[in-house]
């Protein structure tokens, strides 16, 4: 078993917290102990960010943050080996990427997956890979023992839904409004109604995210999803920090998001 399956068991029916963050923002020597800061404050899942210049789904507060991450220069080789040295401390909190096609492929796929699977990561969300293009990408994660995590939006048909529930692993991103992360129009009721289609084929864990902007939010969302993902208001709340609190307004966050998605 996983450790992304093996965390949504040990949850025994409460939910999970994934938080986001960007690899390299707001400087690549502070992602790791930033990674350790939020999975100390409760984190089940953390999803790390490559940085990528030409972003498709993310909204302001997260470009920003890739373009810090890219001043600081931090490559997709940076991010596996950030991975890797939080794996020196921390073994069991399951480890995503989320990114884009361009830096594997430039990689290589099959590069790729060895080091990602040598660094310690569990799984891999890539925005601008559908189903229909991820034969080969979900055969060599697959062999690597790499979860392949695939986006639902509101637009989602039956049929691709049907195309996703078949080839997901770890869990699925529900993407739960219609425009980037970071915004705040959030329908949960329509959520609750996406959700129950899916669920009619899709049997792996199901994440909300976009829109989880604060913990009233998060409490709403919980009790209908099986996890909460909370990206921008991590990253904005990153921004707002200088060097001496970034790690205590973080750890206050998270513990907030926990307790209202736990509750």
């Amino acid at each position: 078993m996983s450790r992304i399956s093996t965390c949504f068991a040990q949850l025994d029916g409460k939910k999970a917290l994934i938080p986001f963050i960007t690899a390299g923002d707001p400087h690549p020597s502070s992602t790791v102990s930033l990674m350790h800061t939020i999975a100390n404050a409760g984190a089940d899942i953390i999803e790390l960010g490559v940085p990528f210049s030409d972003p498709m789904a993310d909204g302001e507060a997260i470009q920003r943050s890739y373009e810090r991450a890219l001043d600081n220069n931090t490559s997709l080789h940076d991010v596996l080996q950030m991975v890797s040295e939080f794996r020196k401390i921390n073994a069991s909190t399951p480890v995503v990427l989320m990114g884009y096609m361009n830096p594997i492929c430039a990689m290589g796929i099959s590069t790729f997956a060895r080091a990602a699977k040598n660094a310690g990561l569990d799984g891999v969300l890539v925005v601008d890979c559908p189903p229909e293009e991820a034969v080969e990408l979900s055969k060599i994660l697959s062999e690597a023992q790499l979860d392949l995590i695939f986006l639902l939006a509101p637009t989602t048909t039956d049929a691709r839904v049907g195309e996703i529930a078949r080839i997901a692993k770890g869990y699925v991103y529900y993407v739960s409004l219609k425009g980037t992360t970071g915004a705040s129009n959030i329908d949960v009721l329509s959520v609750e109604q996406s959700l129950a289609r899916f669920k009619k084929q899709i049997k792996v864990p199901i994440g909300v995210g976009f829109g989880i902007s604060n913990t009233e939010i998060a409490a709403q969302i919980a009790p209908l999803a099986d996890a909460v993902i909370v990206g921008s208001r991590i990253i904005n709340e990153m921004d707002a920090s200088d060097e001496k609190n970034i790690h205590s307004n973080v750890d206050s966050l998270i513990k907030a998001f926990n307790a209202a998605v736990k509750a």
